[in-house]
């Protein structure tokens, strides 16, 4: 019978104890991960909430725009209500997304917020016409394509789809 050799070994590659060194340090990086995201999350969070709501306010202004310029342009009546409706939509789905972001407090109740009241009455300012809308719709468009890049996430994913519905009303709908 043949006698095989085997080749020389000069002991494990790694030995025991950096072995152990690796897993403690890998342990305590996966630990802290939590703890330094932790650290700025407050602040991000209200920066967000700050960009959604200045989409919000926008989306129900363009809104408000399309509904008083229905009375201006009759025969343009049905493409207005669209964009009218589309964009109190989009409002309301940002609206509910604040409010997820706000939480709730300890008690249950939901954080509320309101627009301060203006003491001197104002005269309601003319309809603001189809070129005025179409520029109000290019700023919303501009303004939630800025806000889809700076968030993340679902956030994101809602203002990049606000950014291309203004963008679809201004090449499409009110051409």
């Amino acid at each position: 019978m043949p006698t095989v050799s085997r080749p020389p070994t000069s002991g494990p590659a790694v030995s025991r104890r950096t072995a152990l060194r690796f897993a403690a340090a890998s342990a305590f990086g996966v630990a802290s991960v939590p703890l330094l995201a932790g650290c700025a999350d407050g602040e991000d969070a209200d920066v967000e909430v700050d960009s959604l709501l200045a989409q919000s306010r926008l989306a129900r202004r363009d809104a408000a725009g399309a509904a008083s310029t229905i009375a201006l342009l009759p025969d343009r009546g049905a493409a207005l209500e669209l964009v009218r409706a589309q964009r109190t939509a989009h409002a309301d789905a940002l609206d509910a997304e604040i409010a997820r972001a706000a939480g709730t407090y300890p008690d249950g109740t939901a954080p509320t917020t309101s627009a301060p009241s203006s003491a001197t009455p104002t005269a309601p300012a003319p309809p603001p016409g189809l070129e005025q809308l179409r520029a109000d719709l290019a700023e919303s468009q501009r303004s939630a394509a800025d806000s889809a890049r700076a968030l993340t996430g679902y956030r994101a994913g809602l203002c990049a789809s606000i950014s291309a519905a203004c963008g679809t009303y201004l090449a499409v709908v009110l051409p």
